[in-house]
């Protein structure tokens, strides 16, 4: 435990007494971070767990855990009396939400309070005050705290919300009053896609809100997300602990998010802050919350809404402040006044968050399930001194579970990592695909930005897709580095962000040919027989063998040759000698003369090398297999993952052209439209309007013209 968090404990017992055990109904890595603060503070925790979620590192990082239900987030997560049975049944006296799920559901917290336990989050009034952002918008109006121009009132008729969308003008953007996270959001650049946007912006808020209430705002060109943490007690006191810029986004969520803001004057600051406590002293608020600002090039800044709730890169905040947000929660909840006041505050450093998802930037981050075969994490270094002060990043990780003295401990720069899964895990369809939260620390921004690039090219996953490539060209971008920040970065920098599939170099390809050997050699009884060393010796001294590869479409040739003991490799025009040594997945390799280090991971047929922050797939082609590519192929539409068919725009027979939308998919609360891969006819529709789909299953057929007879 930390010099910061000893102190903390401390403190708060000596001023009001902690709950003794609360039950986190929430998973993944914010149940497991909400864990390691109570654990710190001596407080048991209960985990709640679906049927998907038995064996979670959620369930394992609680005391105790109790089942709740099916998988499917309705049927568990969501289920109010459920988590309320489980939390008395356990004898909890307090209930974190964490964030998503019912974290800003004002019917919860009321269920809460009626069973007689401690919801750690803000009264009900400020939940319903800010869980409607049109009501939400009115009242921050009638505050004077400044709004983008739009409509937020209570008339939803279609052709109503178009006449609005008309006088403030285009582009507009649609927005679910109930919602966040950038679900139920479309920008609509004029009127004749109106009214097809509203739809699908209203069937995403209803699946996902349970609410298809929505509001219009002017779409401001370039603007940034900036957004401010605050904390108030039951005692009147607010004070907010500076701000995040939040402005790399995809598909309207987030992707970086950093602290401080980039560019932020003091005198600006202070403005953002005492208007993020305005808007929280408005609704009487107690606790965590964070006031999301969106700002214009020109400095302007006008209330977008307020989250009721912990955030997601909140982690940048603890570290730029040196506080446990989460141990704040926990004891204002329990009573307590603020631990600090405004002018204890200080900003130390900067910090970044990347998000690593399971999902496929090169396919409209389309998101992506699957076993993580393998999980390498880069390792977790703390800074505790810049010069001016000691023990300035608070422990909530893992960084001193092994008793090391923060004060002995001098690295130029931090890295914490925030996760809910471990190696073997399955990344299902059923909840959000974040694999870990990766957040460091620097002195300055650039520090921290490199050790964001050397951490990113430390992180690797198998198994299934991922943004870690995306991320470290996201790094690297110029506009990026150089905080020339807005939301429209990563559209604007798309050929940048993603270019061509890399071509395939002859050091990659000698890595999986070192691996396919050694995989191998391990396949005989005994290595120390002669028979066991798999090198080629014949008694004719020359040896040939040729493997086959497949990089994306590509069929790769490499030619081996064992002369004299020695290995060669021939292959994408080089001739070189080959000598590697191996510990598990990383490859020492001499090529020639040259000397080099990667990772190579084997999964079945299935190759995956990371070197220099890039991330190449090949698959073995085994002589003794037979792997016939199916000839219908190109006439079928599959499910690129698990969903639900939410809606079908095409017919049998009908004569459709490549680019048309012919079906909706929901899945993981997000929709995605499956569009033809050429001109054809629609020769069968193998599922209905409703139904669950596994990925990979043939959701329609398609046929040339000619042969629809």
């Amino acid at each position: 435990m930390t010099q910061l968090s000893t102190d903390l404990s401390t403190s708060l017992a000596g001023q009001v007494r902690l709950f003794k055990k609360i039950l986190i109904a929430n998973r993944g890595e914010i149940a497991c971070r909400v864990a390691r603060t109570c654990k710190q503070l001596g407080i048991q925790t209960v985990a709640v767990y679906s049927d998907a979620d038995a064996d979670a590192q959620h369930v394992m990082a609680c005391d105790e855990a109790i089942y709740i239900g099916a998988a499917p987030a309705k049927e568990s997560y969501l289920c109010i009396d459920r988590i309320i049975s489980a939390a008395s049944a356990s004898g909890a006296q307090a209930i974190h939400p964490g964030y998503g799920f019912l974290s800003e559901n004002a019917d919860f917290a009321q269920a809460c309070f009626d069973a007689g336990i401690v919801f750690i989050g803000p009264p009900i009034d400020a939940i319903r005050a800010m869980g409607s952002k049109s009501a939400a918008k009115t009242l921050m109006e009638k505050s004077g705290i400044p709004l983008v121009p739009g409509y937020h009132g209570e008339n939803q008729d279609a052709d109503f919300l178009q006449q609005q969308a008309d006088r403030i003008g285009y582009p507009v953007l649609l927005k679910a009053s109930a919602g966040g996270g950038g679900k139920g959001m479309r920008i609509v650049n004029g009127g004749a896609e109106f009214k097809e946007a509203l739809n699908a912006c209203q069937r995403e808020a209803k699946n996902s809100f349970g609410n298809a209430h929505v509001l219009l705002e002017k779409y401001l060109e370039r603007p940034r997300h900036i957004e401010v943490q605050i904390f108030a007690d039951q005692y009147g006191q607010c004070i907010y602990l500076f701000e995040r810029d939040c402005s790399v986004q995809r598909r309207h969520q987030k992707v970086l998010e950093e602290a401080p803001a980039p560019g932020m004057s003091e005198t600006q600051r202070e403005a953002m802050g005492k208007a993020a406590v305005a808007a929280a002293v408005a609704v009487a608020y107690v606790g965590a919350g964070t006031v999301e600002f969106i700002v214009n090039q020109d400095g302007a800044f006008y209330f977008m809404e307020m989250n009721t709730r912990l955030q997601v890169e909140h982690p940048v905040t603890e570290l730029i402040t040196g506080q446990d947000l989460v141990a704040w929660q926990l004891h204002i909840a329990a009573g307590g006044a603020l631990p600090l006041r405004q002018e204890q505050l200080s900003i130390y450093g900067h910090a970044l968050e990347a998000r690593i998802y399971a999902e496929n930037p090169d396919k409209d981050f389309l998101p992506a399930t699957g076993t993580l075969y393998y999980l390498h994490m880069p390792q977790i270094r703390w800074r505790v001194s810049d010069g001016r002060r000691d023990a300035h990043v608070s422990d909530v990780g893992e960084n001193l579970a092994q008793g090391s003295d923060i004060l002995s401990m001098r690295e130029p720069y931090a890295v914490r990592i925030d996760s809910g899964v471990a190696q073997g895990d399955t990344i299902s369809p059923f909840y959000d695909p974040m694999i870990a939260k990766l957040i460091v620390w620097g002195a300055t921004r650039d520090q921290a930005l490199i050790a964001m690039r050397r951490a990113l090219s430390e992180f690797h996953v198998a198994g299934l897709s991922t943004n870690i490539a995306f991320l470290a060209r996201l790094i690297d971008c110029p506009d990026f580095s150089q905080a020339r920040l807005d939301t429209g970065l990563i559209a604007r920098n798309h050929t940048i962000l993603f270019p061509a599939p890399a071509p395939l170099t002859y050091s990659v390809l000698a890595g999986v040919v070192a691996s396919v050997l050694t995989q191998e050699r391990a396949n005989f009884m005994s290595p120390l027989s002669p028979w066991g060393q798999a090198d080629g010796w014949r008694s004719a001294e020359v040896y040939q063998r040729v493997l086959h590869f497949m990089y994306g479409t590509e069929n790769i040739i490499a030619t081996l040759s064992y002369q004299r003991g020695r290995l060669y490799l021939e292959a994408l025009g080089r001739y070189t000698s080959l000598h590697w040594e191996n510990t598990q997945t990383c490859y020492r390799l001499q090529v020639g003369e040259h000397i080099m280090t990667l990772n190579v991971f084997a999964q079945e047929d299935q190759f995956e090398v990371y070197v220099d922050n890039q991330h190449f797939i090949l698959h073995y082609i085994d002589p003794l297999a037979h792997n016939k590519k199916s000839e219908q192929a190109q006439d079928t539409l599959i499910s690129p993952m698990p969903g639900k068919i939410i809606a079908i725009h095409a017919q049998h027979g009908q004569t459709v052209t490549k680019g048309m939308p012919l079906l909706v998919m929901e899945a993981m609360k997000m929709e995605h439209t499956i569009a033809a891969p050429r001109n054809g006819v629609i020769d069968a529709i193998h599922y209905v309007t409703g139904e669950q789909v596994a990925e990979g299953v043939q959701l329609l057929s398609l046929v040339a013209s000619d042969e629809s007879c």
